[in-house]
């Protein structure tokens, strides 16, 4: 005769295989979240936790859970060096949000060099990296752009990337978690790269 706790193990996995089968890890979690806030009395929240909607939480591609890194714009999008760009259309900016040419200089939308109120042209302002530059600056602690993983947004393929730490807190406030980070770091903050490849 089997053990009980074996014929427990075999029916747990069965259910689980076919819980998991034709559905993505996103829409899983979403469901399993909807079904504890409905059990808990909250159907509200549970309608507002639909995986289709998780967008509206943080970034495409990034349910909220780990902030968003330090950054001139309102979400942290770098190139594929980890240097601050536009959200709007991926041009490079300075540490101040300023579009900026090919020399580093800060331009207009026609390309033609900014202005201060004397009428000289204004000089170069700093463009860091986030992670290993700005994070390390505002927070007092080391820092490197380590783990990563994609998601399809708005039709292309977007790379998230964990900007690692040995810290134990987050830029939230909360305890860190491993994430994708390796060699003892923890996950600080997030950005993202848009790689322009087709999903």
């Amino acid at each position: 005769m089997p053990r009980p706790d074996a014929l427990l193990d075999r029916a747990a996995a069965g259910l689980s295989s076919e819980l998991a089968s034709g559905i993505t890890r996103r829409s899983f979690l979403g469901r399993v979240g909807a079904a504890v806030m409905t059990a808990m009395g909250g159907a509200t929240v549970a309608a507002a936790l639909a995986p289709e909607k998780a967008e509206a939480f943080h970034l495409c591609g990034h349910i909220w859970t780990t902030g968003s890194c330090p950054s001139p714009n309102p979400f942290p999008r770098i190139d594929r060096l980890g240097y601050p760009i536009r959200v709007s259309d991926g041009k490079p900016v300075d540490n101040l949000g300023r579009l900026i040419d090919g020399d580093g200089f800060p331009v207009n939308a026609a390309g033609e060099r900014l202005r201060g109120p004397d009428g000289e042209a204004l000089e170069r302002g700093p463009r860091t990296r986030i992670c290993e530059d700005w994070v390390p600056e505002q927070f007092g602690i080391s820092a490197v752009t380590q783990g990563s993983w994609y998601r399809c947004c708005n039709g292309q393929i977007r790379k998230l990337v964990d900007c690692c730490s040995p810290s134990r807190r987050r830029i939230n406030g909360d305890a860190s978690l491993t994430g994708y980070c390796y060699t003892g770091r923890r996950v600080f903050c997030v950005m993202y790269y848009d790689t322009h490849l087709p999903c």
